[in-house]
């Protein structure tokens, strides 16, 4: 199984499937296990401290020599700058921002063959990056999971690549979750998918008790928008505590305040250790709209080749309909 694009070729990796760096979930297991089946996996080092950062990247270079990446929340103050060191030293591929990337970081990490990624939500933050001098773009639509912005990716992914598709390569992503969805985004001129609800619920990821079986148990719109968590708009399961503050927006605080507020109630554990128990009802699940389509836990390593697969027959059945 091989389908070539500027991404494989940019990255050196095989297939074009990115794990996305989701915080509390992608640490080195998973990461590595993406990578070691040809994809290639992204740390979500938004929710690990200074310390824990370089050693997720070496506990990842013990399980695979492929590339690997690093996803930092650039709006968390100073994040950036306590971790780009980290990140140069750790021996990381790409280093992708959730929520911007400073030209300065940006000179540094290419001074050190490091690649850098942006996650855009809108058209003009994809051309703003892209001026900055990122190596790639995610094109993340609504459907996903996190943080995210308010177009569709059916109707976002190919207005980015029209605006910047000649320069970079474009990574499609939100609410894509097998080979149809990678099919469809290569179709819509990305080169690849950023891929994360999907591997939440395998084995590898790293989740708070009952995080995973809800997803399994979820349907499509069982998600909600919501700055109940951290005060911006983060697609969630829908719960108790979203209800309150869908019914009482007058409680809400600005980001981080509302960050520090649900972690101060108990109801926001990213970055907890793996299987800590929590209030379902209540905790911080980031979960996209492709949610409905997970019926069982799959490892990561047999998802990104089922992925590949499926999105090679799909391509192959479009091709026979054409003939």
């Amino acid at each position: 199984m091989a389908l070539h694009t500027r991404l494989t070729d940019l990255l050196e990796i095989e297939h074009p499937v990115m794990l996305a760096g989701m915080g509390g979930v992608s640490y080195h297991r998973l990461v590595a296990a993406v990578s070691e089946a040809g994809g290639i996996g992204t740390l979500g080092a938004s929710t690990m401290s200074a310390e824990e950062l370089p050693e997720e990247m070496a506990l990842v270079r013990q399980l695979t020599d492929k590339p690997f990446g690093v996803d930092l929340l650039t709006a968390m103050p100073g994040q950036v700058e306590r971790g780009i060191q980290s990140v140069i030293d750790g021996g990381a591929r790409i280093f992708v921002a959730g929520l911007g990337v400073p030209r300065e970081a940006i000179d540094l990490l290419h001074s050190h063959n490091i690649l850098v990624g942006s996650m855009c939500g809108k058209v003009r933050h994809a051309v703003g990056a892209v001026a900055s001098g990122v190596d790639f773009v995610v094109a993340q639509g609504t459907e996903g999971g996190g943080h995210t912005g308010t177009v569709a990716t059916m109707a976002l992914v190919p207005q980015v690549v029209d605006a910047v598709g000649d320069k970079v390569p474009v990574v499609a992503a939100g609410g894509l979750f097998d080979g149809r969805g990678l099919a469809a985004s290569l179709a819509l001129g990305a080169d690849g998918v950023w891929i994360g609800t999907r591997f939440i619920a395998t084995p590898e990821a790293r989740a708070v008790k009952g995080y995973k079986e809800t997803l399994v148990g979820m349907r499509e719109d069982d998600t909600v928008i919501s700055r109940a968590y951290t005060g911006k708009t983060c697609r969630v399961v829908r719960n108790d505590w979203t209800n309150h503050y869908e019914q009482h927006p007058q409680d809400l605080q600005p980001f981080p305040a509302q960050a520090i507020a649900s972690t101060k109630a108990g109801v926001n554990h990213l970055g907890a250790e793996d299987g800590t128990v929590v209030d379902v009802s209540k905790e911080f699940m980031p979960a996209g709209q492709g949610v409905g389509a997970i019926t069982e836990l799959v490892p990561a390593g047999e998802l990104v080749a089922a992925i590949v697969r499926d999105a090679e027959r799909t391509l192959e059945q479009i091709a026979a309909v054409r003939r």
